[in-house]
């Protein structure tokens, strides 16, 4: 038992998958050192993120990258006196290579699921790769809260859409930029406040995409404007197939989600919830990251 003076393991991974569902296929690894078939996971390295340390592992383990798709129940056990946390997802294939073998990984089979859950070594893994199995096709859409900008109180001019972030939400941005990398998102969306672009700037210039301001992302947009635009754009996005984030604020994100039938929750500054879109657009799956609290783990 973890009496607490050990610290506990966060590691992550993912199910990668590739193909239609009728004709899905799973990669799944062998381990020489436990001559074992397993799912590709790992452990989590200082100052990354876990949604980091999943797509990380598939790659190093498996040759497959992949973008993450829908969280899956999370899983732990002990490994001697302390507690391994495990975090898995969805994994959608993007693109794979040819492995070449290591002391770590020699071969990585591409299988129908059926044959995998045969081969699978561990009934942890078992289970894992079932779940994944129930969630269709999706695409996210990930909705953002700027980061911590500059208070109102302190902000002397007139014009509180050119409010910027702080040096504390300067500090936030290398972790949004990790959840939206390892969702693939691609198109950018924001309101036109200042502290919303600053939010996805960084980002944008990675990827080389430009921000499209919206505003009914605004929070002076009324909230029929705000419901109405993000029914539309989760719409769009499902169907498109294209991962999407948009940055907006703490008045305006709870309208969004009652739109879309997701029960609102507190978030604090650059945190996000991620939709996990079917082709109509419907929210299949979703979950919440705060990038704050992540990071003091």
């Amino acid at each position: 038992m973890n009496n607490g003076s050990v610290r506990p393991i966060w590691s992550a991974g993912a199910v990668p998958l590739r193909g239609k569902p009728s004709k899905r296929k799973v990669a799944v690894i062998h381990r020489p050192a436990y001559d074992d078939w397993a799912l590709p996971k790992g452990k989590a390295e200082p100052g990354e993120l876990l949604a980091t340390t999943a797509v990380r592992e598939v790659e190093e383990e498996s040759a497959v990258q992949v973008r993450l798709g829908a969280s899956l129940t999370p899983q732990r056990y002990p490994i001697g006196a302390a507690m391994k946390f495990v975090t898995w997802w969805v994994g959608h294939a993007q693109t794979w290579t040819k492995l070449t073998p290591n002391p770590e990984v020699d071969r990585v089979k591409w299988m129908r699921p059926d044959k995998a859950l045969k081969w699978l070594t561990y009934a942890n893994d078992r289970a894992v790769l079932t779940e994944a199995l129930t969630y269709p096709d999706t695409t996210p859409l990930l909705i953002v809260r700027h980061a911590k900008a500059v208070a109102r109180e302190k902000w002397a001019k007139k014009d509180h859409q050119a409010r910027h972030l702080s040096k504390r939400g300067q500090a936030q941005l290398p972790y949004i930029g990790q959840i939206l990398t390892a969702f693939g998102v691609t198109r950018l969306r924001s309101s036109p406040a200042e502290r919303c672009l600053q939010t996805l700037a960084p980002f944008a210039k990675t990827i080389s995409r430009k921000i499209k301001t919206d505003p009914a992302l605004d929070d002076t947009a009324s909230d029929q404007a705000v419901a109405d635009h993000i029914i539309k754009l989760a719409r769009t996005v499902g169907a498109r197939g294209i991962p999407t984030a948009i940055c907006s604020h703490l008045l305006t994100i709870p309208t969004m989600l009652e739109a879309l039938d997701i029960p609102p929750r507190p978030m604090a500054t650059g945190s996000c919830i991620i939709l996990h879109l079917d082709k109509s657009g419907r929210v299949a799956a979703s979950e919440w990251h705060d990038t704050l609290r992540a990071k003091a783990r």
